[in-house]
């Protein structure tokens, strides 16, 4: 069984097979870890949407309603709203300066999907303030998708090429890029939900005690993020883990 296998696919399992024979693989924990975390934040955010999808606003205005209203009372209006097919599939296209809103949003005026409207209208404030961190996001997104999909090409290439040991360093750098993406996506997730609720709440859209459903809604969606955040710089450590070990031998 080569490297190349067990580093991509995990084969034969959590055991690799080294100079004396069968061992285990400890850095497999940080990827279980990261599959733990990554499927805790999917179940809770989609439990928490459940539930608060079946709650009825008492603004009774839908999430497209939201999100132009919303964005006329923040003075924006150049951004189209649109809707866009699949659950959960809502975001804001800054390049293009359109709003989307999936199936479960756009016509839907629960308070889950009201939240979530108006989280996305918190990333068209942002784009509208010059909200660093958003600036920061979108000028490495290229890069962060170019070092998520060639790093392992160059670490592939570091492996079948064992004296050219500086490919798979510039791979794990590469790749540092896709995890640095992660990051700066937290404090722009975190600050469009923050102007959300404050929006929906000074807007009338919804009552004191919907404000804090809502809140139990974009929380958990923020967990999502955290989890995919946690789970690259687990896969980053797994990657720093491994070559270290092998430059030792």
């Amino acid at each position: 069984m080569t490297d190349i296998a067990v580093l991509l696919y995990g084969y034969p399992g959590m055991y690799g097979f080294g100079r004396y024979g069968m061992y285990f693989d400890t850095t497999y924990i940080l990827i279980i870890i990261g599959v733990v975390l990554s499927l805790i934040a999917s179940a809770r955010v989609k439990s928490t949407y459940a539930k608060y999808q079946r709650v009825e606003s008492r603004s009774h205005m839908t999430g497209a309603m939201t999100a132009d209203r919303l964005l006329r009372a923040n003075g924006i209006n150049d951004v189209r709203i649109e809707h866009v097919s699949g659950n959960l599939t809502d975001h804001y296209d800054p390049s293009k300066k359109v709003l989307r809103l999936s199936d479960s949003v756009y016509g839907s005026s629960s308070v889950a999907a009201v939240s979530v409207a108006a989280h996305e209208v918190g990333h068209c404030i942002q784009h509208s303030k010059n909200y660093a961190p958003l600036t920061i996001r979108s000028k490495i997104v290229p890069i962060a998708t170019f070092g998520s999909q060639a790093s392992w090409f160059f670490i592939i290439a570091g492996l079948i090429f064992g004296s050219a040991s500086w490919l798979i360093d510039f791979g794990i750098i590469l790749f540092s890029l896709a995890v640095l993406f992660q990051i700066v996506t937290l404090p722009v997730e975190f600050n469009a939900s923050k102007r959300a609720l404050a929006a929906l709440s000074d807007n009338g859209i919804l009552y004191t005690e919907e404000v804090s459903m809502g809140r139990k809604v974009l929380n958990a969606a923020a967990l999502t993020y955290v989890a995919s955040a946690a789970t690259a710089i687990l896969q980053l450590l797994r990657l720093v883990l491994l070559f270290g070990n092998r430059n030792r031998d």
